[in-house]
């Protein structure tokens, strides 16, 4: 029997008092956000509770890496965690490797095959169709400044452009739901860039 209510507190009080405090885009609640709307998206998508309990799981575990690792190879290291803990709460050996395929269908660029890993994918990015894309964004913008002190925000603002065009959603909900967001996020940017470009 899984106890989902004990994994999640567990987890989240680990990324709560583990997570670095300059990791102000994948903090915390970026975990618990991408949790409840991978959830919500599955409910649209008509996924069963057996499943949506795995997608929840892979969801908490998705940037669990950066714990212990720094952008590269954070998704790997957060399913290393999930398969040293998850035996502990009930879950099997080949429902650890469901949930591992969908931490690497989060790997930029995303290249989800099954249709849990493709709504994970969708949920970790739900924001670029979103009235929360630029705050978030900053976010971001924020953090890798932490890697990068050279990071300009002309530069920012070509790479979300770039990343914009060549996103695409992959679940029904996101397709239909977030794609005329995302288009309208990526043409205020450009709008932005041309007018920096101006002064």
């Amino acid at each position: 029997m899984k106890n989902w209510n004990a994994l999640s507190i567990n987890v989240l009080d680990c990324l709560k008092s583990r997570l670095s405090p300059f990791l102000i885009y994948h903090h915390w609640k970026h975990t618990q956000h991408v949790v409840k709307i991978a959830e919500y998206i599955a409910q649209q998508e008509h996924i069963n509770e057996a499943d949506i309990l795995l997608l929840k799981t892979a969801a908490l575990f998705h940037d669990a890496g950066f714990i212990n690792t720094g952008t590269e190879g954070h998704e790997e290291e957060g399913i290393r965690l999930a398969e040293k803990k998850l035996p502990d709460f009930g879950y099997t050996k080949k429902e650890i490797e469901i949930i591992s395929g969908m931490i690497r269908a989060t790997i930029i660029p995303q290249k989800p095959k099954t249709k849990l890993e493709c709504i994970l994918a969708d949920a970790d990015l739900e924001y670029l169709g979103t009235d929360n894309f630029e705050h978030i964004g900053n976010k971001l913008y924020l953090e890798l400044k932490h890697y990068n002190p050279n990071l300009s925000l002309e530069e920012w603002n070509e790479i979300q452009i770039n990343f914009l065009q060549s996103h695409f959603y992959h679940t029904a909900y996101c397709i239909h739901n977030r794609t005329e967001g995302k288009i309208k996020n990526l043409n205020q940017l450009i709008k932005q860039t041309k007018n920096l470009e101006r002064l």
